[in-house]
């Protein structure tokens, strides 16, 4: 079975072979290149491309939010797989809404 960590390792892996460590990473840059996957994502919605496998289709754009993140942690050494339990844990005590009106 596969978790965070095998796709954590791989898309730092294929990240690394396709040169995108061959020098220092800026993490604002990184946080904007999944923003950028976001955009795309939000596009292949408004033009009904929900397609599973079919390239630049909604489903294909989310996968690579997954991969830019994913590369981003493991590169980082942020154990993203324990911070997302730790923070499911702590949301469960949360208000509704978290206190907010929206």
């Amino acid at each position: 079975m596969n978790d965070f960590n095998f796709y954590m390792k791989e898309c730092h892996k294929i990240a690394k072979e396709k040169g995108f460590w061959s020098k220092d990473r800026n993490v604002g840059e990184m946080l904007m290149l999944v923003v950028s996957e976001l955009g795309e994502a939000l596009e292949a919605h408004r033009n009904n491309r929900f397609d599973l496998l079919q390239k630049d289709g909604f489903p294909d754009e989310l996968a690579d939010v997954f991969i830019r993140m994913f590369d981003m942690c493991e590169g980082l050494g942020i154990d993203v797989e324990s911070q997302i339990m730790w923070k499911l844990n702590y949301n469960k005590i949360r208000p509704r809404l978290h206190g907010k009106e929206y």
